[in-house]
């Protein structure tokens, strides 16, 4: 034994250093993000998992209005790119250049819960994969679940690749404001 101490002490320190740095910079890069990236609001369709051991968060898939001169959906969808304007977030075609790590695949046809708002027809709304996860503290009551004639958004950050990182929840009701939602 070493006056500082058994070796494994050292190396499960430097360990621990290295564990903290790494979670640090994720931490870093997500908040940079945040920062940085646009952002805006986007339509949600809860999604009930049905897993036993479930969590305390709530499945999203994002909706959106169809894009423009979009061409016909096969079976796997079709690649879009989100774009944030006027704090919404809106879906483009992705161009045949496209990286596959910068696009989702959008699938036509979503439906919504009855009665839940003026808006565009469901043929003309656009199912985004994959679907997001946002977690919610203990204490709080499920979100999704909504009364009729309120929409559930959600949101988000557009990072460079992947799908979109929720920020948080809010609430529109007819053609009023987005109400964020007090979950903290």
């Amino acid at each position: 034994m070493t006056a500082g101490g058994p070796p494994g002490w050292r190396r499960g320190l430097g360990l621990a250093l290295l564990q903290a740095c790494l979670l640090l910079s994720l931490a870093g890069q997500l908040l940079l993000d945040r920062v940085t990236r646009p952002r805006g609001w986007i339509r949600t369709e809860p999604v009930d998992p049905h897993l036993p051991i479930r969590g305390r968060y709530v499945d999203l898939a994002l909706v959106t209005p169809a894009p423009a001169g979009a061409p016909e959906a096969g079976p796997s969808g079709v690649p879009v790119v989100l774009r944030a304007k006027d704090g919404q977030v809106r879906a483009e075609p992705a161009g045949a250049a496209t990286p596959r790590s910068r696009s989702l695949q959008a699938f036509p046809g979503a439906s919504w819960t009855p009665g839940a708002s003026p808006g565009p027809a469901p043929a003309q709304l656009w199912r985004l994969e994959p679907r997001v996860a946002f977690f919610i503290p203990p204490e709080v009551a499920d979100p999704s679940r909504r009364p009729p004639g309120e929409q559930l958004w959600v949101e988000v950050t557009l990072p460079a690749e992947g799908p979109p990182r929720p920020i948080r929840l809010g609430v529109k009701r007819g053609s009023g404001p987005i109400i964020p939602l007090a979950l903290r």
